[in-house]
């Protein structure tokens, strides 16, 4: 198993899969899972042609289950210290949800200067922010995160699983295809990583202003997101995320939810490689 020490010591796990000379897709996932998130896509983008890198988040997966850092500004550091590792260049950053906030502060902060990146997606991600605040009254209420971390404190179990079986992929809504290993595999990930990690990711996704990182941004990004997402609404997010950014393209998918990339994977592989090639 690959890994690789950040600077504050803490031990990432990484995936590094195809010819290293071939162009690099980096994957970052989303709350509480790890880079299985993305087998779909990993495997596709392999048999492409393409270099693909995935890594586990701090306190995720299998990276150290360590006490601090679970913000948003480690989570780059850390993204960046396998960019750096394995010497990253041309590369296209591809985030979901908390992997979006965390591609878009990595890119502002660290792949643009040292440039590294030629590309960016952002998948039914978190920024700019999704607390209600003044500056952004259409948010979602601080209630509704103190609610994550009470039920995930109580049961993280309980709570992980009805997540999974419910909002997440839309199995809650009538006339859904449910799977029960979907939703068996998403409560793995979540359960394989940090309680201590998830109940401080939740502040570090909801209440993240990510208005600047957005702006800074001046390669080709993409927005994709469900218009059925019931767990980042995108009228919260990306509809005004593409907004701040200098070279960004939106495009949304009726009735699809905030797990589209495994349920809809052969929808969304397809314009994903679009956007790449392009």
């Amino acid at each position: 198993m690959a890994y690789v020490t950040t600077k504050d010591g803490v031990e990432i796990f990484y995936k590094d899969w195809g010819p290293k000379e071939a162009q690099p897709i980096v994957f970052h996932h989303g709350w509480p899972l790890s880079s299985d998130d993305w087998d779909a896509q990993l495997l596709f983008f392999l048999a492409k042609g393409y270099r693909v890198v995935a890594h586990d988040r701090r306190g995720h997966g299998r990276s150290a289950q360590v006490s601090e850092g679970h913000d948003m500004d480690h989570y780059a550091a850390d993204a960046s210290a396998v960019a750096e590792h394995l010497d990253l260049r041309n590369a296209v950053h591809i985030g979901h949800s908390t992997g979006g906030g965390e591609v878009a502060r990595y890119v502002a902060k660290f792949g643009e200067p040292q440039g590294r990146v030629a590309k960016a997606i952002l998948v039914s991600a978190v920024p700019p922010i999704m607390v209600k605040t003044a500056s952004n009254p259409g948010g979602l209420p601080i209630e509704v995160f103190d609610g994550f971390r009470s039920a995930l404190a109580a049961n993280r179990a309980e709570f992980f699983r009805a997540v999974a079986e419910g909002p997440f992929y839309g199995f809650n809504r009538p006339g859904a295809k449910v799977s029960e290993p979907v939703i068996a595999n998403w409560w793995r990930q979540g359960m394989t990583g940090s309680a201590k990690a998830h109940y401080d990711g939740v502040k570090a996704f909801s209440e993240t202003d990510q208005t600047e990182d957005l702006k800074a941004i001046s390669v080709p990004t993409l927005v994709l997101h469900g218009e059925d997402d019931q767990v980042v609404p995108i009228d919260d997010s990306s509809r005004l995320a593409v907004k701040l950014l200098k070279n960004g393209q939106l495009k949304t998918y009726p009735g699809f939810s905030h797990g589209m990339l495994t349920v809809n994977a052969d929808v969304l592989n397809a314009d994903l490689l679009a956007f790449v090639q392009a």
